[in-house]
């Protein structure tokens, strides 16, 4: 009698891999033998569906024959790694063709790994694998982030966009429609600016980066450095209008006064909140000092619990 083996990480969660290929034959070989090791299995004939089928589903590994009609593995691979939130997926090719100028070609366009056919499925299950292995120790952190459905992106130390989640790049996209935050370009100036302040700050953890986008706002903090030259920041829109609204009715206070009780609410500093509302650190205290009197407190901590209390009426 066999004891049942103990839940691996693919039993909890299967990894997927997509197999492009023009061959039936080749396509259900490689299925069978894929799911029966555990994997996830997605297809596709050609160069042009796998990019259609990544734009949708993103897999933990390809594996790509380097020769098909239409497009072949060699160009899809070079797309595929212009993607920024693609650049450590690892593609590994295989091909019939073993020619040192093919290993190269499929090696510069952006493959980890070369298997040649007819393949030996124990060699191919043991470089799957380690590349899988090695793709999560190099992504992982950005892997994780980008499932959460967080708002965070990260540059290196001279501000250029290594990478987006992609709420992070919807956002942005709706924001500066003029400019595509997911391409190599670099983020847009306003964007660019703020962040900056963050990166030339002594205590990053205190720092709070505000810019006003018409009616809207965009809250910038910097979370950690994750590598050598990556910094990471998370990116918040916060919403104006209702709860200024209801400070103001509740308490009896002019429309600015209760702008600023919010945003004192919010942990904001003098100066975050005079850069949200684009007025002066001098005249955000002017119209504190009015709060206090008018809510008849001494000091911000008792006029934030005050309005924590109104707003969770």
């Amino acid at each position: 009698m066999h004891n049942n083996p103990q839940p691996t990480r693919s039993a909890l969660r299967r990894d997927t891999v997509l197999v492009v290929d023009d061959t039936p034959e080749t396509l259900g070989f490689l299925t069978d033998t894929l799911d029966h090791a555990g994997y996830t299995v997605l297809i596709a004939t050609d160069g042009e569906a796998a990019l259609d089928l990544v734009e949708q589903i993103t897999p933990d590994l390809v594996l790509m024959d380097a020769v098909m009609p239409g497009m072949g593995g060699f160009e899809a691979c070079r797309r595929l790694k212009h993607e920024k939130f693609l650049s450590n997926l690892p593609v590994i090719f295989m091909t019939g063709l073993s020619d040192t100028e093919h290993v190269v070609e499929g090696l510069a366009a952006g493959g980890v790994d070369y298997v040649t056919k007819p393949i030996v499925v124990d060699e191919l299950l043991a470089r799957i694998r380690v590349h899988l292995a090695n793709a999560r120790k190099a992504s992982g952190s950005q892997a994780v982030l980008d499932a959460s459905g967080r708002f965070l992106l990260a540059t290196d130390r001279a501000g250029r966009l290594l990478w987006c989640t992609p709420k992070a790049r919807q956002l942005l996209a709706e924001l500066f429609p003029e400019q595509n935050a997911d391409s190599d370009a670099s983020l847009p100036e306003a964007v660019h600016a703020q962040l900056q302040k963050l990166r030339e700050e002594r205590d990053p953890d205190q720092s709070r980066a505000m810019l006003p986008i018409g009616g809207r706002c965009l809250e910038f903090a910097m979370l950690s450095s994750i590598g050598p030259d990556e910094l990471l920041f998370r990116v918040t829109e916060t919403h104006q209008g209702t709860d200024e609204q209801l400070l103001q009715q509740s308490l009896r206070l002019t429309l600015r006064e209760a702008e600023v009780l919010l945003w004192i609410s919010r942990g904001k500093p003098n100066r975050d909140i005079g850069e949200i509302m684009q007025i002066s650190p001098r005249t955000v205290n002017k119209h504190l000092e009015q709060v206090f009197v008018k809510l008849g407190v001494e000091n911000r901590a008792a006029a934030a619990a005050r309005a924590v209390r109104v707003l969770a009426r």
